[in-house]
Formats: C-alpha cells, sequence, structure tokens
C-alpha cells in the first residue's frame, strides 16, 4: 500500500480492530465510540471496506462461527495493516504539529499588533 492518505472509513475501521480482532456489529460500535458519535458506519459501507482491507493484507479473518443460523466472521489487522495505521497516526500527527504551529505564530503577530 502507498503512503497515501487513509479515507476516515478505512482510518476508523483499522483503528476499530488496533486492540483487539472484532465482528461486524462489534466494529460498527467501536467506531462510534472512537469518532464520539460523530462517524456511524453502514453495515453495506463497512463490509466494503473490510472486503477491500482483506483484498490489500491489511485485515484478516480471525475466525468464522455460525450464529442463529448467520456467518459471523472477525477480523483483525494483519502485521501490515499495522504498520498502515501506525504511519497514517504518525501524518495526522505532523498534519496537527503543523496547524498547531501556524495557528501560535498568528495568535503571536495578532496578539503583537494589537499590544
Amino acid at each position: 500500500m502507498t503512503n497515501r492518505q487513509l479515507q476516515e472509513p478505512t482510518r476508523l475501521v483499522l483503528t476499530a480492530l488496533a486492540d483487539a480482532p472484532r465482528h461486524g456489529y462489534a466494529i460498527i460500535q467501536e467506531v462510534l465510540a472512537i469518532s464520539d458519535g460523530h462517524s456511524r458506519l453502514s453495515t453495506g459501507t463497512l463490509y466494503t471496506a473490510l472486503d477491500r482491507l482483506l483484498q490489500q493484507g491489511l485485515v484478516r479473518i480471525e475466525s468464522e462461527q455460525v450464529v442463529s443460523g448467520r456467518l459471523r466472521r472477525t477480523f483483525a489487522l494483519t502485521d501490515q495493516g499495522q504498520d498502515v495505521l501506525a504511519q497514517e497516526a504518525k501524518r495526522l500527527r505532523a498534519a496537527a504539529a503543523e496547524a498547531e504551529r501556524r495557528l501560535k505564530a498568528s495568535r503571536l503577530r495578532t496578539n503583537g499588533a494589537t499590544a
């Protein structure tokens, strides 16, 4: 995978799987918690993302079991998925640090001009 920015649903799914394997509904609930309720993944969006992440080798199927007549898959990050998420976290930290630096410089200019 390239070093390009992850789309928010992808980043949230990878983050939801970073500390423990989860099945689909648990991933949806974890994404809600991670985003403080701001991002709600639909089932279609989640499973489209998981299919893509499986193909890219970023997640794997940890286990499969039949629950109430339906197949329940539990997904986990692969080592590559952990690396990609770590790179994304580093990129986001750098972007946030640059935003903070520029805001601080702007405030200093503004406060200096009025002092």
